[in-house]
């Protein structure tokens, strides 16, 4: 996907919708699923406007998704006129992202699913926008999975990919099913789990891992299992020698790394702080190791980076986890048209948006 640029949108069929649920309305506000009934059982099939926004600046996501719900399980995909922004667009708040006109029994129990979709992966694609340019380019590695339901991982993995993709900057996702959509692979460190599945020994665990792993999978190793990262980095630096890629450094909030004991007073030396990601670095150079990256993770988030950015803090790459799926980027839908004429409620009118394009 070039940067900023249109592109073709994915294909329904790779969204593997429950398309029988869906347009039976299962996952429908059941009010929906009333109207609709109402509607059919006076003979009333008005021709309406549904418009579609949220009320922030922010990052779309979800409308590739949002557009395959509505072909595979409105009642007649041919008798909707559809405009739609694009994934990766950039929304003002309250701007039309997407106009939906034709006989609303058509599509009214899919509101419920195809706001919710906009609102999950907008508010994805949208913190990781800017926490990729609070890091000025450097590569972020998407680790949210361990934090949500194993469901949402493909869809959101696919809304951080756009994000990274919009603004040409890298991105990497740790597990298949978030890297699916676009034909990629998870990627991931030495973990602690098999640092202790191996004793607590990291060298042993990492040389296993090395020995493993295929020539192509960049081998990075999380440093602070002993909590002596400084110390483990050369440990593991000298170990595997060029076959490692970078060291991840992930302590814990509640501890003080022992590197930093010595200089404690006048800074906060809990968890992976600038301080201690300098003593990382200085320890790697001044032993030969200047090649030897630096992920640093564990609680950062947009505003974390630009702080460590702001400072010249040299960290090659970040991980970031629960803070990319907080938040929230309602969107709401009004019919704003029925058979031509005005019929918004009070605070709410049509809204055209030029930006907007047909879907075929």
């Amino acid at each position: 996907m070039a940067t900023g640029a249109r592109t073709a949108r994915l294909p329904p069929e790779i969204f593997d919708l429950p398309v029988e649920k869906m347009r039976d309305g299962y996952y429908t506000d059941a009010y929906f699923n009333h109207a609709r009934e109402t509607l059919l059982a006076d003979a009333r099939r008005p021709r309406v406007v549904m418009q579609v926004f949220q009320r922030k600046e922010a990052v779309l996501g979800g409308m590739d998704e949002a557009i395959a719900i509505l072909k595979l399980c409105a009642h007649d995909w041919e008798e909707l006129t559809v405009h739609a922004l694009y994934d990766g667009d950039r929304l003002e708040p309250w701007e039309t992202a997407l106009t939906i006109e034709g006989d609303y029994t058509l599509f009214a129990h899919l509101e419920t699913v195809y706001l919710g979709v906009l609102s999950r992966r907008t508010l994805i694609s949208t913190n990781v926008t800017r926490v990729l340019e609070a890091a000025n380019g450097k590569p972020i590695i998407f680790m949210a999975a361990r934090h949500d339901h194993h469901r949402i991982q493909t869809g959101d993995g696919w809304a951080a990919y756009v994000a990274g993709a919009t603004i040409g900057a890298t991105i990497g996702v740790t597990s298949d099913a978030q890297a699916s959509w676009w034909g990629g692979r998870g990627v991931g460190t030495v973990p602690h789990a098999l640092i202790a599945a191996y004793g607590g020994n990291t060298v042993l665990a990492a040389t296993k891992f090395a020995e493993w792993a295929p020539p192509e999978l960049n081998v990075v190793v999380l440093v602070d299992f002993d909590n002596d990262s400084v110390r483990t980095s050369l440990d593991v630096a000298r170990a595997l020698g060029d076959r490692l890629w970078g060291v991840r450094l992930d302590t814990a909030g509640q501890l003080v790394d022992r590197s930093l004991w010595g200089e404690l007073g006048d800074f906060d030396p809990r968890g992976v702080n600038q301080r201690l990601v300098w003593k990382v670095r200085e320890g790697l150079d001044s032993s030969g190791f200047e090649r030897v990256r630096i992920v640093a993770s564990g609680g950062f988030n947009a505003e974390r980076i630009h702080a460590f950015e702001e400072l010249g803090v040299p960290v090659d790459s970040y991980g970031i986890g629960s803070s990319l799926i907080r938040g929230d980027n309602d969107f709401t839908g009004d019919i704003v048209l029925t058979d031509g004429l005005g019929s918004a409620k009070v605070g709410r009118r049509y809204r055209p948006n030029p930006r907007l394009e047909l879907v075929a």
